[in-house]
């Protein structure tokens, strides 16, 4: 869950050690993959120092089990941390983290969130601080009205899927890639200093 490289490369990348982000993978969506690793760039270029958590999802794992376990490994990585500001991005599975970002205050942006699964929008909805939520109108853990009802700032992708892409259409998955990380870049420049 923490090596300090993979395939050569540092999973913690340092910027100010007073603010730390956590990348919070997908069950088959890596923090390499292209909205993980925009967002880490978005991070960077606001000087947060950034953990990539590489977590290996056990195959038997259930959908009853899912938030549990996420939950699981999402505080043992915050209990490492000791920065006074800390935030999560986390992209589908890893958006199941959000009950402990809102009993945690923590801002959060959580790409294609499983506003499916009941209570999701709901909890989403408690969270005071800053919240970020990025989906898309193809995806069928992004309901219609679901974002909107959670109070929170949202940007909607028309016609995106699960990872926020057009099927058969790699120019426009690229242009919608450009939306979520203008986003990303106006939330984080958001959150000051």
């Amino acid at each position: 869950m923490f090596p300090e490289k993979i395939h050569g490369a540092a999973t913690r990348i340092v910027g100010d050690p007073s603010r730390v982000a956590l990348l919070l993978p997908g069950r088959g969506y890596s923090v390499a993959r292209p909205l993980l690793h925009y967002a880490r760039k978005v991070l960077l270029a606001h000087d947060w120092t950034v953990q990539e958590i590489w977590w290996e999802v056990p195959e038997d794992l259930s959908v009853d089990d899912s938030p549990a376990w996420v939950a699981g490994q999402t505080r043992r990585a915050l209990d490492r941390e000791d920065a006074g500001s800390v935030m999560l991005v986390g992209k589908s599975l890893g958006t199941l983290a959000a009950p402990l970002a809102v009993e945690r205050g923590l801002p959060a942006i959580w790409l294609t969130p499983l506003l499916h699964i009941d209570g999701m929008a709901r909890t989403l909805g408690l969270s005071t601080a800053p919240t970020l939520l990025i989906g898309g109108t193809n995806d069928a853990s992004w309901p219609p009205g679901a974002a909107e009802r959670t109070g929170q700032e949202y940007l909607e992708l028309p016609g995106a899927d699960h990872a926020l892409e057009l099927m058969g259409d790699p120019l426009g998955s690229v242009e919608h890639l450009a939306r979520a990380t203008a986003a990303m870049t106006a939330f984080v420049g958001g959150l000051g200093r």
